[in-house]
């Protein structure tokens, strides 16, 4: 899921890997049964007429299309969406058709935060800020389920790393 184990390098352990919060499905949901039931009514209220046939496969057509874009592509995109957090890296994998992975490594990160509005918190889910010392520098993570969990996590993996790094100790001490 996001990141084989064969990509983990050597000491490297998961720790968890997630989508984003099932949340972002609500509006494709209340799409796809918008949809369905319009079609549905559209096609049983149809008065009958010599091109019914056509209508009707015009109204089908219609509703398909209508799905694809309002309700599989948002779902293939939730479910291409992968956070993997690793006791080494942050890796986040989006894309559908093309993918692209982002690592943030535990090393390089110097900050934290969380954001939740108080639905969110209703939830279960929030805003995971990462600022780090990368080329990206700031990246903004929303919908992140079980967001203290995760952010208590990552912190838990930048003290590890933290503590593994023989560098730091050496720059630490006078």
């Amino acid at each position: 899921m996001g990141l084989p184990d064969h990509h983990l390098t050597e000491g490297e352990r998961r720790i968890r890997a997630f989508h984003p919060h099932w949340k972002r499905l609500v509006v494709p949901l209340l799409a796809l049964l918008l949809i369905v039931a319009a079609a549905v009514a559209a096609m049983f209220l149809m008065p009958s007429f010599p091109y019914e046939g056509y209508a009707r496969a015009a109204v089908a057509v219609i509703a398909v299309g209508l799905l694809a874009v309002w309700s599989l592509v948002p779902y293939l995109q939730w479910r291409a969406t992968v956070y993997v957090l690793t006791s080494h890296r942050f890796t986040i994998s989006t894309g559908v058709l093309s993918t692209s992975h982002d690592d943030i490594p535990m090393g390089k990160v110097n900050t934290v935060s969380a954001d939740q509005t108080l639905l969110e918190r209703i939830l279960g889910c929030g805003t995971l800020i990462v600022e780090s010392a990368g080329e990206r520098g700031r990246i903004v993570l929303r919908d992140i389920p079980d967001l203290q969990d995760v952010r208590a996590e990552l912190f838990r993996a930048i003290d590890e790393a933290d503590d593994g790094d023989p560098g730091r100790d050496a720059l630490a001490s006078p």
